[in-house]
């Protein structure tokens, strides 16, 4: 399901992807969320979005997502041809619709919970610390 087949919700078009910044608006964020609800509530689907299910096909979803990065090289996985990056894109939304809906039946304010995250892994780890580095120096 792309933004541009939701009601009031528009996508980039391909040649604007690149230049998209990767946080949307929080109106944007707020029509997908209730997009997404009114998609599956038209469906009848809550009854089977249990958090458990939901959690499993969001791991599916993303399990297709690095399925579209098997066997490049790294040097292969940066420049995608643009069938690959719409494939990638297309496995992206899946990923995030689920978060989305997960978030929902769980009652979960997902922006609050990656704000929250974010600081408490800058505080884990600093940058004096962890600039170019991979090793999880973790400060607890």
């Amino acid at each position: 399901m792309s933004t541009a087949a939701l009601p009031g919700v528009a996508g980039p078009s391909p040649d604007q992807a690149a230049a998209t910044p990767v946080v949307a608006p929080t109106d944007r964020l707020l029509a997908l969320d209730q997009a997404v609800r009114r998609f599956a509530d038209e469906r009848d689907w809550g009854q089977f979005h249990t958090p458990k299910n939901l959690a499993s096909a969001l791991i599916v979803e993303a399990a297709e997502l690095l399925e579209q990065f098997q066997w490049l090289t790294p040097e292969q996985s940066t420049s995608l041809s643009p069938a690959e990056r719409e494939a990638v894109s297309r496995e992206m939304a899946d990923v995030f619709i689920y978060l989305l809906r997960l978030a929902q039946v769980q009652g979960i304010d997902v922006l609050a919970a990656a704000e929250a995250k974010l600081a408490d892994n800058a505080r884990r780890y600093p940058v004096e610390t962890a600039r170019g580095s991979s090793a999880k120096s973790v400060v607890r």
